[in-house]
């Protein structure tokens, strides 16, 4: 029987003889050297659309020799082609030639901030054999290019439809995402620190050494490094989304340590506390306009499954805990995380609205302009970066989710479609999502190395 055969078939890794999962990652590293498409793992039972909403399908877990790993090669967007919005929307190229954006601000003066970052050095995340296969999986989907370490300011024209000015600036961070302005200082989240830099309304750069305010978890094993940072409404408090260490603890709890947590850090006292954890990797954050409740975009767990398990958003409650690593989804247990907590279990959280297994969502904002017709009004807009881990793939699209009274009231829908290729391959990505000045989405894509604009067209956009 073929290795790929056995991996697919195998419940448990524990008794298969580590000569066979050795042979197994070389089979599966093999390929991914050859620049074949790798299909190992198992396929998918439950649709994209049952693993989504308010009740996701949660099928029994699967594991085994090896993780289902399904890549879609990134290869960038052919000329003159871009994603698809619906009907009575116009996608424009924003802003082409970038490097690797994945995170975007909108200061009040209409410029918009673009993160051009990747991952920082990880020696030891990447030792072994499990490291260098998902090295090579992370390369073949185009996530492994040199950080540029800096922020963009992308200045628009009058109309705010096309970009005026185009200049750097910010550099010399450290594997940069999260921005925010407050009372004249700009909040950056490095991968290692949280720092702020004064400044002022219309500067096109920022020649000013930062303050670091926090040390945020990393070292070198820092497995998901981006850091997020949000205001308070009232700005009295910052909110910053740290990712876990690992997929499921594997490395030990000792390096998890306020981490797979959003913090809130005091800025009158400078002191920080975990605000919510068991959030295995929260990225997008925003704050509901009808609520002014917080809420959030994580990315759930791997290796238990083409339909497990769901990433989500939720509304974040203050002391929550939302389950990883020992349980996800509310109570499901995942067995893998040892030793078990059933305490921690007893009291896991269910999120508010699943977003599909394995659809790396990462981008949240709601929106709260008037240029879309009002059914868009307060509604949540995702940016889902895609799988590498599912057979077929999930994600690779925006998806929008209609709120009423500042909770999910409908099914999730395509907005932003078209970032794989028939052949699936990914022309791009999305990452990060805003709403600019004028009202219109921004869209960031780290692997088209663009900002797209969404907006409708001018025959059908409502009246000012």
């Amino acid at each position: 029987m073929p290795v790929a055969t056995i991996a697919a078939r195998t419940t448990s890794t524990s008794a298969v003889p580590r000569t066979l999962r050795i042979a197994a990652a070389i089979t599966l590293g093999a390929s991914l050297l050859s620049g074949c498409q790798s299909g190992y793992g198992d396929i998918a039972t439950v649709s994209p659309a049952a693993g989504m909403g308010r009740n996701p399908v949660l099928p029994v877990p699967r594991s085994g020799l090896i993780p289902t790993v399904n890549i879609a090669p990134a290869i960038g967007w052919p000329a003159g082609s871009k994603p698809t919005a619906p009907d009575g929307f116009t996608v424009q190229a924003y802003a082409t030639g970038l490097n690797h954006p994945r995170w975007l601000y909108v200061l009040p003066n209409r410029d918009v901030l673009v993160a051009e970052t990747s991952a920082p050095p990880n020696p030891e995340d990447s030792k072994g054999l499990r490291g260098w296969i998902m090295g090579l999986v992370m390369r073949k989907a185009g996530a492994t290019v040199p950080s540029a370490n800096r922020i963009r300011l992308l200045r628009p024209d009058k109309d705010g439809t096309a970009v005026a000015s185009n200049t750097i600036f910010l550099q010399g961070l450290n594997s940069p995402f999260g921005m925010t302005l407050l009372d004249g200082f700009l909040y950056v989240a490095d991968t290692d620190a949280l720092r702020r830099f004064p400044y002022t309304t219309g500067q096109t750069s920022i020649a000013a050494s930062g303050t670091t305010l926090l040390a945020l978890p990393a070292g070198k094993i820092n497995h998901h490094w981006t850091k997020n940072v949000v205001a308070s409404p009232d700005g009295k408090h910052l909110y910053i989304a740290v990712g876990s260490n690992s997929n499921v603890g594997e490395n030990g709890m000792a390096y998890e340590r306020e981490r797979a947590a959003i913090w809130e850090l005091d800025l009158l006292t400078g002191k920080h506390r975990v605000y919510a954890d068991g959030l295995r990797n929260p990225v997008g954050m925003a704050w509901q306009p009808q609520s002014q409740r917080l809420w959030a975009a994580v990315n759930e767990r791997d290796e238990i499954g083409s339909d497990l398990v769901p990433d989500y958003m939720t509304a974040v409650q203050e002391g929550g805990f939302y389950g990883w690593p020992y349980s996800y989804y509310g109570q499901h247990l995942d067995r893998r995380a040892q030793p078990p907590r059933p305490e921690l279990v007893a009291r896991a959280l269910v999120p508010d609205y699943a977003l599909g297994a394995h659809t790396a969502s990462l981008g949240l904002t709601f929106y709260d302009a008037s240029l879309f017709p009002a059914s868009y009004r307060n509604g949540a807009f995702i940016g889902q970066h895609g799988s590498w881990n599912r057979r077929p793939h999930s994600g690779y699209k925006v998806i929008f989710v209609p709120f009423r009274d500042g909770q999910p009231c409908g099914e999730a829908q395509d907005f932003l479609t078209g970032f794989l290729s028939e052949e699936q391959q990914a022309y791009g990505r999305p990452v990060g999502v805003a709403v600019d000045r004028q009202g219109a989405l921004l869209v960031a894509d780290d692997v088209g190395n663009v900002i797209w604009r969404v907006a409708p067209s001018s025959s059908t956009a409502p009246s000012q």
